[in-house]
């Protein structure tokens, strides 16, 4: 028995390592995930611990192999990474290579584009609030240098190289400046550069309107830390186009939100349901106040809980062409943040 006893132990302690060490990779030992494709088998059951994997490993990987910040992968990891376990070896990593990009590679070599500052700004300012509650010097860093960079008209050149929904157009910049600056702790907001800077954003937007529905649910996110950026008119009429663009299965799929064009000459498939669909509405929709009990969203997190992949990711179709579907690092990020966001963790 007491041989049994300890078989049994030893056998808990191994597993729990296993289970550790899958949570708890870091850049030294990050393997990549496989390719993300559709076919990729579900996992059967929502596991927080594969989302975990996947995200620490998407996200390290990027940045071992291509040195750089994008959109799609670490900068979406920022946000969504607090949501999820604790021992964060990864998560300490890659924020600490964003800290360096903004506080030594910026004043060395500059910012790629101006899309990287504002970028940068807003998943620092966002991950900040989630864990230290304090704005951090690099934060404040990228915060202050948007407005050196702002144009006339408000926005920013922001990066347009057809790989929507993030990086195709100056419109996204706007919404994602302001809400790098709401959200950014320290009351950021009431300073003079920052209050200057969003006064000029504010004229942007009342001459620009939103173009599509993802640009709609970029401004709902936005609003929720400046209230004046949309009437309670436009408001309401957001969240029901956005409901109305529900699935018969309870997901969203991310081309329906826009008119984005393919490079690959294939059509956009505006009916299936995918992780960044899914996820972005479903966090815009609780930015916007709607409760996480109403039945649509409901329905939603029951989406995002069943179509999970056994990598621990969302598979999201690429908008640009059929090749890396990178957006689907973005969409698993969404996915956790829409899920925290409906207190379904």
């Amino acid at each position: 028995m007491i041989r049994l006893v300890v078989s049994t132990v030893l056998f808990s302690l191994l597993i729990s390592s296993v289970l550790l060490a899958e949570t708890n990779v870091s850049l030294s030992s990050v393997v990549a995930p496989l390719d993300n494709t559709a076919d990729e088998p579900l996992i059967g059951a929502f596991s927080k611990s594969k989302a975990t994997e996947f995200l620490d490993s998407a996200s390290l990987q990027w940045q071992k192999q291509r040195k750089c910040f994008t959109c799609h992968t670490n900068f979406a990891y920022l946000y969504a990474r607090p949501s999820l376990a604790d021992n964060p070896v990864a998560h300490h990593q890659v924020r600490e290579f964003a800290e360096e990009l903004v506080q030594n590679r910026w004043p060395e070599e500059g910012p790629r584009w101006d899309a990287e500052v504002v970028a940068a700004a807003a998943a620092l300012a966002f991950n900040d609030v989630a864990t230290t509650g304090k704005l951090h010097a690099a934060t404040r860093t990228a915060l202050d240098r948007m407005w050196t960079i702002q144009q006339d008209d408000g926005g920013w050149d922001w990066l347009k190289c057809d790989w929507p929904p993030m990086e195709s157009d100056d419109h996204y910049g706007v919404t994602l400046a302001a809400i790098a600056v709401g959200v950014a702790p320290d009351n950021y907001r009431d300073t003079p550069a920052a209050k200057a800077g969003m006064e000029k954003l504010r004229n942007y937007l009342a001459k620009n309107p939103p173009p599509t529905s993802h640009h709609q649910a970029m401004l709902l996110w936005a609003a929720r830390y400046h209230s004046d950026l949309i009437d309670t008119d436009q408001k309401s009429a957001t969240v029901d186009r956005l409901l109305k663009l529900q699935q018969p299965d309870g997901g969203w799929a991310v081309a329906s939100l826009g008119d984005w064009k393919r490079a690959d000459g294939n059509e956009q498939d505006t009916k299936t349901s995918d992780g960044y669909g899914t996820g972005f509405v479903l966090f815009a929709l609780r930015q916007a106040d709607v409760p996480s009990t109403d039945g649509a969203v409901q329905r939603g997190v029951q989406w995002l809980k069943s179509n999970q992949r056994q990598s621990g990711r969302w598979f999201s179709r690429s908008l640009y062409k059929d090749n890396k579907h990178f957006l689907s690092h973005a969409g698993s990020a969404f996915a956790i943040m829409a899920l925290d966001a409906c207190d379904a963790l």
